[in-house]
C-alpha cells in the first residue's frame, strides 16, 4: 500500500527521539524521499509530515496560483518557509526539534495519524480531541446527506428484454 493509514502513539526515547511507524516508513522508502519532510500544520495544532508524494502535491498547488501573488508568497513561506526536513537513523527514529514540537505542544509522546498521501504527527490529547470533533462532523454530515432528497431517475415503463417497437 502506497498510502498512510492508522494511527500509532510511540513514546520519545531519553534522547528526543521517536520511532516512525514501520509501515509509515514503508510507504515513505516506496516514496524514495530521503528522510522525512515535515511543517506545521495550517489549520490545527499538529505537523504535517511525509515525503515527495507531499512536496509534489504542495508544488502543484502552488502552481495554480500567480507566480508573483500574495497568496503564493504567503502560502509558500508556511509551507516551505517553516518546513524541516529530518533525518532518519537506521532504526526508523527522528528527533523532533524543539520548533516544531511547541507548534503541536508535543511533550514526551506523539500519536502519528495517517491521512493518506501524507500523515500528521499529533500531543495525544490533541489529537482525541480533534478526532472526537472529526466524528462528530462526518455523523452531522452523514445525516445531513442521509436526508437529501435525491432527483427521481428517468425510469422507462419497460420490462427488462422487452424492446420497445
Amino acid at each position: 500500500m502506497n498510502r498512510f493509514v492508522s494511527n500509532f502513539t510511540n513514546k520519545l526515547d531519553s534522547k528526543g527521539r521517536v520511532s516512525i511507524p514501520a509501515s509509515f516508513r514503508a510507504v515513505l522508502a516506496r516514496d524514495g524521499f530521503e528522510g522525512l519532510y515535515v511543517h506545521p500544520a495550517l489549520d490545527a495544532p499538529a505537523l504535517d509530515a511525509g515525503g515527495n508524494v507531499l512536496l509534489n502535491e504542495i508544488d502543484a498547488f502552488l502552481s495554480t496560483l500567480s507566480p508573483y501573488s500574495d497568496e503564493r508568497d504567503q502560502l509558500s513561506t508556511a509551507l516551505f518557509g517553516t518546513s524541516e526536513i529530518l533525518k532518519v537513523d537506521p532504526e526508523g527514529r527522528v528527533i523532533l526539534t524543539d520548533t516544531v514540537k511547541v507548534h503541536a505542544g508535543i511533550g514526551d509522546t506523539v500519536t502519528f495519524v495517517g491521512l493518506g498521501h501524507k500523515f500528521q504527527i499529533w500531543e495525544p490529547e490533541r489529537f482525541r480531541a480533534h478526532l472526537e470533533e472529526a466524528r462528530t462532523k462526518v455523523r452531522d454530515l452523514k445525516k445531513a446527506l442521509g436526508n437529501r432528497v435525491l432527483e427521481p431517475r428517468l425510469v422507462q415503463n419497460t420490462s427488462p428484454g422487452v424492446r420497445e417497437r
